[in-house]
């Protein structure tokens, strides 16, 4: 607009952004009337509005006409432009095309083709593992149901007998099988092997009743386990067959046990974060407490009877002695019995050292005393007895009569006999748990004071 004609319109306000037709208007018609007249002269703002606007036209009329030539050749240079840049783009969208096409058919379908292929592959090695899995699960299947004929019997006719490692076998067997079905990251061997109906048919058919009559022949072991000789004087008694046995019926018996305690400290349940470190065979230590609680229940009943018919004393304390030597053997055998491999349990290595300072010291006795809380497994059978005996004596003594007239006239003998009970109970019994070792008759008199205490203090109250 530099380059117009003079004119007295101002076209610098009409093109500028912020131009306002409400206030132009406003301020035209302040300009032309005073604000205070009524009513306001419009049609001078009006006519100035309409001569503006015809002058703006006449203007625009004049440039158009002025300026026609060079407009149109600027138009037509612009379409001869854009004309040869739409050839130019349509070639190389041609070019393009053609690329792509040969792209798709060189890359892309022999990628569909390729991708086919290898998810083809990808089921095929699937197919191969789960059927090594099954196979492998199913091999084991078949060697569980052999050790399991070796365990029910070996030999024929008379030599016919129960081949008690076969247990332990059979165990390191279970262990493999659930080793197999134990899935503890995606891609492992076992996964989705429980949805195939031979391994679940084999699993209920003959690993789960195999596993449930392994652990049943393991308990009824440990609960008849039995190696003292204190009741070979007395072949009347029920336990005549144990109190005759011969060295190598006792040592049958320590190898028996042992192949027990074996089986249930492998077939115990763990978790998948399981180690070594803290594991705890549950099944082992309950059986164990419950010999030790059947021990103790037997024990009590015996001499509370005693205690009320003295002339049987001496054949109950007799038999509570045999007990406490069996507890002892055992504490022993569970010493002497370190823990096997276990394959379920993956160690968290060594830390400074004292990983391997436990394992060279752990055995089976250790968590049955950490259990219990205490040090001996005698010193507990012997203090559990007298805290259970003591209300027993009482209510022999409450009830009066000749029973507790005998008892209390004979307790230098109770007492004399209970010590010697004690005593005689805490030996380690002859055999194969004592070979090639001292028998040493060991402290305790704490133990006789506190079986002693219990009787004699209640009779003396």
């Amino acid at each position: 607009m530099a380059d117009a004609e003079p004119s007295y319109i101002d076209y610098e306000a009409f093109l500028d952004p912020s131009f306002s037709a409400t206030a132009f208007a406003n301020t035209l018609v302040l300009s032309t009337n005073n604000p205070s007249d009524t009513p306001l002269d419009l049609s001078t703002p009006l006519s100035r509005v309409l001569f503006d606007v015809q002058e703006i036209d006449t203007h625009i009329d004049a440039l158009t006409t002025k300026s026609a030539l060079p407009l149109l050749e600027y138009t037509k240079e612009n379409a001869e432009s854009s004309g040869r840049i739409l050839q130019e783009v349509e070639g190389q969208v041609a070019s393009l095309t053609e690329s792509y096409k040969t792209l798709e058919k060189e890359v892309i379908e022999r990628y569909e083709v390729a991708e086919q292929v290898r998810l083809t592959a990808e089921r095929l090695c699937q197919t191969v593992k789960i059927g090594r899995a099954v196979a492998r699960y199913l091999m084991l299947g078949r060697q569980l149901e052999v050790q399991m004929a070796e365990l029910s019997s070996t030999g024929a006719g008379a030599a016919k007998r129960e081949d008690h490692r076969a247990m332990v076998r059979s165990s390191n067997t279970l262990l493999s099988l659930r080793q197999i079905l134990t899935v503890s990251r995606p891609g492992e061997e076992g996964e989705d092997l429980d949805r195939i109906h031979a391994i679940t048919t084999l699993k209920n058919e003959l690993v789960v009743p195999a596993e449930r009559n392994i652990l049943s022949r393991a308990q009824q072991v440990v609960k008849e386990f039995s190696m003292s000789s204190l009741l070979s004087s007395n072949p009347s008694s029920g336990q005549s067959s144990n109190a005759a046995s011969t060295y190598a019926q006792t040592e049958d018996t320590k190898s028996r046990t042992t192949s027990a305690l074996l089986t249930l400290y492998l077939l115990s349940p763990t978790s998948v974060d399981t180690t070594i470190e803290n594991f705890q065979p549950n099944l082992l230590i309950n059986v164990l407490q419950d010999y030790l609680q059947t021990a103790l229940k037997s024990s009590l009943a015996a001499l509370s009877r005693a205690l009320a018919t003295l002339p049987s004393l001496d054949r109950a304390l007799l038999e509570i002695s045999a007990r406490c030597q069996n507890i002892v053997a055992l504490e022993t055998l569970l010493e002497s019995i370190k823990p096997p491999v276990h394959s379920l349990l993956e160690s968290l290595g060594p830390v400074n050292g004292k990983s391997s300072e436990n394992a060279k010291s752990a055995n089976f006795l250790r968590p049955l005393l950490q259990s219990l809380d205490t040090s001996s497994l005698p010193s507990y059978f012997w203090r559990s007895l007298a805290s259970n005996l003591s209300p027993r004596v009482q209510e022999i003594m409450h009830r009066g009569g000749v029973s507790a007239r005998t008892l209390r006239s004979n307790k230098d003998r109770v007492r004399d006999a209970v010590r010697e009970c004690v005593n005689r109970g805490s030996k380690l019994p002859v055999g194969p748990l004592s070979r090639g070792k001292t028998v040493m008759a060991g402290n305790w008199e704490r133990e006789a004071a506190v079986m002693v205490g219990s009787i004699i203090g209640a009779i003396g109250r």
